[in-house]
């Protein structure tokens, strides 16, 4: 259970200028081994896949009114709070609490949900499982065309080859190395697509500059020069 005495320190990390206050576990000792090495994989691995993520961070936290605005303009089916938010680049902190013990019930998230979630969190916010297939396919390909090359001056150039050995193996791998080459482009193509179905903002205003008076307006040929500041 969430400490709820931590609201009001997140509220003063509000009051401080922080736009987003993550409430992250101090520690997991009430959770099982099995539990808190899996938790640990999935943040590595949301992590190596280029999601950014808080450690031991899961849905509490506190957002300002122009974060909510912000997250607004996403308009995915699936959110993947836990990525999306730190990565909209507002000011952020951290406080750290302990939670205290299940007083009633049992969790509803066993282990199947657990992985259930994992999987969604990656595949919807990252594209590197497609551009994996990608390299995979680059370079079993060339494997395969390296083998292909071994059958043929095994052919050619000794005397151990088996008849009709050659010409069934070489087939087979460069047909198999062209497929999975092939494979690998187009899994790089839906990687592209993927992303630009999403139709995520490319940056958020943090604050833009208002009532300026027309005879101090700067010229149009200086108008680049306008104080403003742009949170990508």
């Amino acid at each position: 259970m969430d400490d709820l005495s931590a609201i009001y320190t997140m509220l003063d990390a509000y009051q401080g200028g922080a736009d987003v206050v993550f409430g992250v576990r101090k520690r997991r000792e009430r959770d099982t081994f099995f539990k808190r090495w899996t938790a640990l994989l999935y943040y590595r691995l949301l992590g190596l896949m280029g999601v950014e993520i808080v450690f031991n961070h899961a849905d509490y936290r506190l957002l300002s009114r122009r974060v909510v605005e912000a997250l607004r303009q996403f308009g995915e089916a699936n959110l993947f709070l836990r990525g999306i938010i730190p990565q909209l680049g507002f000011p952020s902190a951290v406080v750290y609490y302990d939670r205290s013990a299940r007083f009633a019930g049992e969790s509803k998230y066993p282990l199947r949900k657990m992985l259930a979630f994992a999987w969604e969190g990656i595949t919807s916010f990252s594209a590197a499982p497609l551009r994996m297939i990608t390299g995979l396919g680059l370079l079993i390909s060339l494997g395969s065309f390296a083998v292909a090359l071994w059958a043929l001056w095994i052919r050619f150039f000794t005397d151990q080859a088996v008849p009709g050995w050659t010409s069934t193996v070489v087939p087979m791998f460069i047909l198999g190395g062209v497929q999975l080459l092939c494979t690998g482009i187009i899994g790089e193509y839906l990687a592209k697509i993927y992303l630009e179905t999403k139709r995520r903002p490319h940056y958020f205003i943090e604050k833009t500059t208002e009532g300026i008076q027309r005879s101090e307006a700067p010229s149009h040929a200086q108008s680049h020069k306008l104080p403003q500041s742009v949170r990508r």
